[in-house]
């Protein structure tokens, strides 16, 4: 049986003391309340405090919760009220479009997907929920990155790979696509990350309209695209369903 790692325990358990309380603790409080030597206590805080999750005040030297524990919590909540808030709308929206719909949220240096509904056929599909998709030349990733700063720095930072002759890879070119796509309110990628395959995404947006994920449709091209570029009845459907699920999430109408 695998044996759990005691510095990780105490690390949790520190945390948990620190969340309990009303009031900062300071070093002697913490390790007297976790049965730890000083030297102990102050080397796992010194860690969490560089990672954000503790703050110590400068005054009085005592410890409380960090905001990257209130960020990471807030991560988890809005992550999983997307999905739920997604459920009916996406799979409405495969149903009007015939086509797989994915759900995709910022992570890391890329697109991960959360949520995805299978083409409505007898096709033979994979589940996808997990994967990750490159922000440079998907679709959602295009429009995660033209409304997020956050995600615009990642792909700017990340290199650009070339995954197809299609593949925009210059800086110059990359800024070009997400101007269009913040003009135009919603992002393509036809045959530019995989051959033969195009999709369409638009942004979803919380009720402090901030851009917290983007929904799209993907399928052929000759289904997704006519006379070389999106159907606009497609791109209307993904936008409405992109519309309907930032309402849910509070984000009013826009």
């Amino acid at each position: 049986m695998a044996r759990n790692i005691q510095s990780l325990e105490r690390a949790a358990a520190m945390l948990r003391l620190l969340a309990g309380g009303e009031r900062r603790l300071g070093l002697s409080e913490v390790a007297s309340s976790l049965g730890l030597a000083k030297g102990t206590a102050h080397g796992i805080l010194r860690t969490l405090q560089a990672e954000g999750f503790v703050e110590q005040d400068p005054a009085s030297g005592r410890y409380q919760l960090g905001a990257e524990l209130l960020r990471l919590g807030n991560s988890y909540l809005d992550v999983h009220e997307l999905r739920a808030r997604a459920l009916v709308w996406t799979d409405d929206l495969a149903r009007s479009s015939g086509e797989s719909v994915y759900v995709g949220v910022l992570h890391q240096q890329g697109v991960l997907i959360m949520h995805h509904v299978f083409r409505p056929d007898d096709s033979r599909q994979v589940l996808e929920v997990g994967a990750m998709q490159p922000l440079h030349s998907t679709a959602l990733g295009k429009v995660l990155s033209a409304y997020d700063p956050v995600a615009h720095t990642e792909a700017v930072d990340t290199v650009q790979e070339a995954f197809t002759p299609r593949t925009v890879t210059s800086s110059e070119g990359f800024e070009e696509l997400l101007d269009l796509t913040r003009a135009r309110g919603w992002g393509s990628d036809v045959e530019e990350t995989w051959e033969g395959v195009a999709s369409v995404a638009a942004p979803i947006h919380d009720r402090r309209r901030m851009p917290v994920g983007a929904v799209g449709v993907t399928g052929a091209v000759e289904r997704v695209c006519k006379d070389g570029a999106v159907r606009p009845e497609l791109v209307a459907a993904v936008r409405d369903c992109a519309r309907a699920v930032s309402r849910d999430l509070g984000a009013g109408r826009f």
